[in-house]
């Protein structure tokens, strides 16, 4: 690893150059807050008013076809099945046009599946209970029904909720159809999407400059940095960019700039070429534009939460088994090298959020300055032998278990690194700002591919990116297993 410090310098002294002054703001829900200077209300968000659309549809069915004295547990298991596949047609996504006539369909498919399934395992397990093809076809079409007008309510309460309450959103691209994208959503307030600024490099050589309905110009904003002061400064929850991010310039860093503040992002553009149907979801437009969602693969709350339970529990039971080593540890360190076990160190963590690192302290730096920009100090002749042990052996990151159950860091992700360090890397590495749309972690798929300690910095952020983009719970335990085989090899870090 790199250099330690003492800990964090208070008022007066010196400090590391922080990486991001401006931190990003909560991740936004898809157009449940309200902007516009008042005070925000709390309302459920459209997936969460679509379910139970869903579910009180299936409940009232049930009660008007079941038969009498049916298994609630076969009751209870159709409502979870019906959610689950809603889920997967994409039935819960966000639509910037939602139409309850293009979801019949597939509610109805769905519906004789449920209820084909739940005539069968009824039949096996309760054949005193079974019904026909009758009460199914009954039960299919009284489901559909009434799952379309449940989401029918749903979509026009969205929609008067959308005119009267718009969120900020920013256009990315230039040229034709950015202006009348731009234009469709100034005129059509019934999209919920309020243009605040347009996002284009060149804009200024462009005749015509973009307005908003009060007639005022629309700001054109032509660098990362302003981007991020619009996105806090506007509260901005949405972005449509009108070409693919991978086909302009500046369009990645853009994307995971404006994912990583938690915006939704849309591709709009009138290409039906390049604006391809994605897997399993229906089509969508924008006053006539193709329109599909864009997401950087992180974005999976489900999946981050079971993460989040799995680092909790994982850590929790990591502490109480290598409390043990960790006194004996400890009692070295204090015997070795005198008082101040532990070292704190201030990191950067995701979305460039400070956070302060617990170790083992291996070696007292001379003073804040030098922790904070010195990068390694694997070969310094102070570091005593137990210091030096307990590098070699990854035993001074043991108090990192603590991090991790605090929910500073992950398990597994890009190792953290010092705010001095994360802007020098910033500007001098592609990519390496990427690096944080992933919690930070104790071992990532960098190190255990041998990137330790003063290795290169660009094939570093290479691996934690390619691990943030093949994310899966799979790969961390693969990641762990991999790290648990070589936790004592003898190596500098």
């Amino acid at each position: 690893m790199t250099m330690e410090s003492a800990p964090v310098p208070g008022a007066g002294q010196a400090t590391a150059v922080q990486a991001h002054t401006v931190h990003p703001p909560r991740r936004g829900d898809g157009g449940t807050r309200e902007l516009g200077g008042g005070r925000s209300a709390v309302r459920l968000g459209p997936a969460a008013q679509l379910l139970g659309a869903d579910v009180a549809a299936l409940a009232v069915t049930f009660a008007l076809c079941a038969p009498a004295g049916a298994p609630w547990a076969v009751i209870a298991a159709q409502a979870v099945a019906q959610v689950l596949l809603h889920a997967y047609r994409g039935l819960y996504r966000l639509a910037l046009s939602p139409s309850v006539l293009s979801e019949v369909p597939a509610l109805l498919g769905l519906a004789l599946l449920q209820w084909y399934v739940t005539m069968e395992v009824v039949d096996a397990w309760a054949p005193a209970h079974a019904f026909g093809w009758a009460v199914l076809a009954y039960a299919a079409a009284a489901q559909t029904v009434l799952c379309a007008c449940g989401r029918a309510v749903v979509h026009r309460l969205r929609h008067r909720a959308a005119v009267r309450h718009p969120l900020s959103t920013l256009v990315v691209g230039q040229g034709t159809v950015a202006r009348q994208v731009t234009a469709a959503l100034c005129d059509h307030p019934e999209y919920g999407l309020r243009p605040v600024g347009r996002v284009a490099p060149s804009a200024a050589s462009e005749e015509e400059v973009p307005a908003r309905p009060d007639g005022a110009p629309l700001p054109v904003l032509v660098s990362p940095q302003e981007v991020a002061r619009a996105v806090v400064q506007n509260s901005v929850r949405h972005a449509v960019f009108t070409a693919p991010p991978e086909t302009t310039p500046d369009g990645p860093a853009l994307f995971a700039l404006l994912t990583g503040y938690g915006c939704r992002v849309w591709l709009v553009t009138g290409d039906t070429a390049v604006a391809t149907r994605p897997a399993g979801g229906r089509p969508d437009h924008l006053w006539g534009f193709a329109a599909h969602p864009l997401q950087d693969g992180t974005h999976r709350p489900v999946s981050h939460a079971a993460k989040r339970v799995m680092d909790a529990v994982l850590a929790a039971v990591g502490l109480v088994l290598v409390a043990p080593l960790m006194a004996v540890c400890a009692l070295a360190v204090r015997v070795s090298d005198g008082p101040g076990v532990i070292f704190r160190q201030e990191r950067v963590g995701r979305h460039g959020r400070p956070f302060v690192l617990l170790k083992f302290r291996t070696l007292r730096p001379a003073d804040a300055q030098e922790s904070a920009t010195r990068w390694n100090v694997a070969s310094d002749g102070r570091m005593s032998r137990v210091g030096r042990l307990l590098r070699r052996t990854s035993l001074d990151e043991l108090p990192q278990l603590w991090n991790v159950l605090r929910g500073d860091m992950s398990l597994v992700g890009p190792r953290p690194e010092r705010p001095f360090f994360v802007d020098r890397f910033s500007r001098t590495h592609p990519g390496y700002q990427d690096r944080h749309r992933m919690p930070v972690g104790i071992t990532g798929l960098a190190q255990v591919n041998g990137l330790r300690g003063d290795t290169s910095i660009e094939e570093r952020a290479r691996f934690d990116n390619r691990y943030i983009e093949t994310w899966s719970l799979w790969q961390d335990a693969c990641v762990l297993v991999r790290t648990a085989g070589s936790f004592f090899r003898l190596g500098g870090s």
